[in-house]
């Protein structure tokens, strides 16, 4: 693809990396045919290739207005087009640079400029964020249906956590929303491990991975964000930690960006490069490890939703599935286990129309076999369709760690 980029485009701190990208899309639509906003809207500016051309003739000071930045709002960020894609194209990047240059060009209304600092604000502060979901369910009865499924009705509270110390030791992120959302996960993962002689070391000072900001207009606070966890985590590598361990896929993907995120910035880039090749998937833990210790008893029916997180961004598809099967759980078939369940960090929020869509289409689809629970790897995608009030819906590590004997 030719481009023509105007002298104050050229002038953004990523110009240059946006150029390539664009140059690399040959236009030919195949991204479209996985695309999940296009898919249901059916419009050329709701997939990849159409918000390619709109942040092309946007950066070639074409007249860009409110509509445009609707458009790439509308976009999961699922990177389903990155999988499919037979020329390589960095969406996922160039959509943040575009969103970016974007907003400082166009202002969003008012109520949405609330929402997000409001999501801003609450969610990426563990504790903030536990207190405010603990007072969302004692109202929750009295709330409309909307808002009331946004709330979880039953919260499974942390077991104990194992006391001790294996020579093995691996970091863990305990995340914002998911420590109020699900804290039995990070416990699970504990007592799991501890039976595999490994065990997980939580540093108090590493908080939220960034994601949020930095996918809600507020990149810099998002990179702000990663340096915090980057200085908070780096003693401990320097101790000897194994690795650090995500049982969060969305915030395994971005932790995994910190070094090309951070390629630019001399103080933190071989840090944040060390960081990322340590950054592993809870999956990518266990598939390494002899799994004898764990004797599980099991006659549970498991469907099993990959995250995009997992699958498009990690490319860690179809890896949790063999864990699963190995250990004695049946697992159902589920079709079209490359489409986004449409929670997408914020966007259940954010888009909640689309969203809703999303999520229905792919609880069809994982109730198809009629299992007994649905499983997931990543907290917003275990909230977002365990709003759907239908089958249960649990982190794939608890399933596990209930059935050790």
């Amino acid at each position: 693809m030719q481009t023509n980029l105007t002298e104050q485009a050229r002038k953004l701190p990523r110009a240059e990396e946006a150029e390539s990208i664009l140059r690399s899309c040959v236009h030919c639509g195949f991204c479209n045919a996985t695309c999940p906003t296009y898919q249901l809207l059916g419009d050329e500016r709701d997939g990849p290739r159409g918000r390619i051309y709109l942040i092309k003739a946007f950066l070639e000071g074409e007249a860009t207005t409110r509509e445009t930045q609707i458009h790439l709002d509308q976009c999961l960020s699922c990177r389903n087009c990155e999988t499919t894609c037979p020329s390589g194209v960095k969406y996922h990047t160039l959509l943040d640079i575009g969103r970016e240059a974007m907003a400082g060009k166009i202002e969003r209304p008012l109520q949405e400029r609330v929402l997000r600092s409001a999501l801003r604000t609450v969610v990426p502060h563990a504790g903030t964020f536990k207190t405010l979901l603990k007072a969302g369910q004692m109202v929750r009865p009295f709330m409309p249906t909307a808002l009331k499924n946004k709330i979880p009705g039953q919260i499974t509270p942390a077991k104990p956590r194992p006391t001790t110390k294996h020579a093995r030791q691996v970091l863990i992120l305990e995340g914002c929303a998911q420590a109020g959302l699900s804290p039995n996960t990070n416990a699970a993962a504990a007592r799991v491990l501890d039976r595999l002689g490994i065990s997980l070391q939580s540093i108090s000072e590493a908080g939220c991975c960034g994601a949020l900001d930095y996918h809600l207009d507020a990149q810099q606070a998002g990179l702000d964000r990663a340096r915090n966890n980057i200085d908070a985590w780096w003693p401990a590598i320097e101790n000897g930690a194994e690795a650090i361990v995500q049982t969060a896929s969305g915030c395994g993907a971005f932790i995994k960006e910190y070094a090309h995120l951070l390629k630019d910035d001399p103080a933190y880039s071989e840090k944040a490069a060390k960081i990322s090749a340590l950054a592993l998937d809870l999956v990518q833990v266990l598939e390494q490890e002899d799994l004898q210790p764990l004797q599980v008893k099991t006659s549970q029916r498991l469907a099993f939703h990959c995250p995009c997180t997992l699958q498009h961004a990690q490319k860690l598809g179809g890896r949790v599935e063999p864990i699963l099967k190995k250990l004695g759980f049946s697992l159902t078939f589920v079709a079209d286990g490359h489409l986004c369940c449409g929670s997408a960090g914020s966007y259940s929020i954010t888009q909640p129309v689309l969203a809703k869509q999303l999520r229905d289409n792919r609880m069809n689809a994982l109730e198809a076999g009629k299992p007994d629970t649905i499983v997931t790897a990543n907290i917003g995608c275990q909230t977002h369709l365990g709003s759907a009030d239908r089958t249960p819906v649990r982190h794939w590590i608890e399933v596990v760690e209930d059935a050790l004997t």
